[in-house]
């Protein structure tokens, strides 16, 4: 633990008091939910105790702190990507009766991509941008994948959804 902060002169005590509230504020701004981002924090400050080269500086610390954060909660989110269920997985778990049945039945029809942009966005309340850096796409990409569900939802349903 000591070897990796020798150099900086710093203790990991000082330097984990100095820097959490930074590495929280990263990872919350990736994961958006503060369990998650408590996770990650805690495993950045693990690799750090960890790490057997030595740091040379409180900057190069931080900039090893900044990097390592980003690189933890990108792992995380692509294992919860994998593991989520598919849609086709969660057909009976629509818990709005107004969407009805014949609804969901158009959803789980189209194609994947707008499959999966009409239940993040409707479902899950993701906005455009969200979605854009979840599914490392651009947001006018999101947005295109969007109006082409909706258009294919109006002609499957053969009436008019709200946006």
């Amino acid at each position: 633990m000591e070897s990796a902060l020798q150099r900086t002169g710093s203790s990991f005590r000082d330097v984990y008091q100095t820097y959490l509230p930074m590495v929280y504020r990263i990872a919350f701004t990736y994961l958006k939910n503060p369990q998650d981002s408590e996770d990650a924090a805690q495993e950045t400050f693990l690799r750090l105790m960890r790490l057997e080269k030595p740091l040379q500086s409180q900057e190069h610390c931080k900039a090893w702190l900044i990097v390592t954060v980003g690189n933890v909660c990108k792992d995380l989110l692509r294992r919860r990507r994998q593991t989520e269920l598919s849609l086709e997985d969660c057909r009976e778990l629509s818990t709005e009766p107004a969407l009805g049945n014949e609804l969901m039945q158009a959803i789980l029809e189209l194609p994947d991509k707008y499959k999966t942009a009409v239940y993040l966005y409707y479902y899950e309340g993701y906005s455009v941008k969200e979605m854009a850096k979840l599914l490392r796409q651009t947001p006018e990409s999101m947005k295109s994948r969007l109006r082409r569900a909706r258009e294919q939802l109006k002609q499957r349903l053969g009436e008019s959804l709200d946006e």
